[in-house]
């Protein structure tokens, strides 16, 4: 049995306490919100704080209206009347026993993965650890000076596409930054959020449509090894890709692409294509990566012909394993 290492535990009733928390304990504390996520890695020992800072009480943090507050829960972000591609994707976050407890900007901060990292303490000394985790080499490309631990979230693609922004706030400072802008290409450093920042809301601009195609081994519980958001926004179509590089992104070629183009099976076709060569994938992850980077065109095009309206939900059962 893998225990959890000793702690402090605070709950803050208010995000300004909760700020003042974390600017004062600094590199110590970690925050937490559903633990889904942080309470795994701390008992295989990939964190260790020495105090958790729990979101859970602050009220703050759960409001659903003219935005979406970071601590609402995944399954409240799928009964809600956010846009489809944010319900899909938050609807095929693990299991429902999960989405009850993780939330939204917990998934946004979500770790990510790797078959070297996502190990227990023993299996990974065993191998003389890795680059991600008290290791000085990645085990998947070891030439690499970087980690390329893979994105694993399924929110922030559909958030991407949506050209969605995060609030952060510290202790005596706040700031709007686009998703886009949340994100490095580093699976160690993979947040540009400082450490003494939380994330407390989302806003979405008008979308007229929208979907996200999941894939994964196991239709009922696991990470993604693929993601594909699209959205019908004023300016053009935007497709977002994730786990398939150390952040969630923007297809911006495909973007550029379908501005101002009618969704034709020609321009369908063409636009899957420019989608499936962005695609990057490392073999640090489930499935084959070459069939994982071809996949993403045919993912693409099923999302693009959503978009245009055709009936997907024979082919959603099939390939993606979801109801809608």
């Amino acid at each position: 049995m893998m225990r959890l290492p000793w702690f402090e535990y605070r709950a803050p009733q208010t995000l300004a306490e909760a700020a003042r928390i974390l600017a004062g304990e600094g590199a110590n504390a970690m925050l937490i919100a559903g633990g889904t996520d942080l309470l795994p890695n701390m008992k295989r020992r990939q964190m260790a704080p020495k105090l958790l800072v729990s979101l859970s009480a602050i009220a703050e943090l759960k409001k659903n209206g003219q935005f979406y507050g970071a601590g609402l829960t995944l399954t409240q972000i799928v009964n809600s009347k956010a846009p489809a591609a944010l319900t899909q994707a938050a609807h095929q976050v693990a299991t429902v026993h999960l989405r009850n407890m993780g939330t939204l900007g917990g998934n946004l901060c979500l770790d990510t993965r790797c078959n070297y990292y996502n190990q227990n303490y023993e299996w990974r000394k065993a191998i003389d650890f890795c680059l991600k985790k008290d290791g000085d080499i990645c085990w998947v490309a070891t030439a690499s000076k970087r980690c390329v631990a893979a994105s694993s979230t399924d929110c922030a693609p559909a958030l991407l596409a949506l050209g969605a922004s995060v609030k952060l706030v510290s202790s005596g400072n706040e700031r709007e930054i686009s998703l886009e802008q949340f994100y490095n290409n580093d699976g160690i450093d993979y947040l540009k959020k400082r450490a003494d920042e939380i994330v407390t809301e989302i806003r979405i601009p008008p979308v007229a449509r929208s979907t996200y195609w999941k894939l994964r081994r196991r239709g009922a519980f696991d990470f993604p090894v693929l993601g594909v958001a699209a959205a019908m926004t004023d300016n053009g179509v935007r497709i977002a890709l994730g786990a398939v590089a150390s952040r969630p992104f923007l297809v911006e070629q495909a973007n550029k692409f379908l501005l101002d183009k009618t969704l034709t099976d020609e321009v369908i076709a063409e636009a899957a294509k420019l989608v499936a060569s962005r695609a990057k994938p490392m073999d640090n992850a489930d499935l084959d990566l070459y069939w994982r980077k071809d996949v993403a065109g045919e993912f693409a095009r099923y999302a693009l012909r959503e978009l245009r309206g055709d009936d997907m939900r024979e082919v959603r059962l099939r390939i993606a394993r979801q109801v809608l």
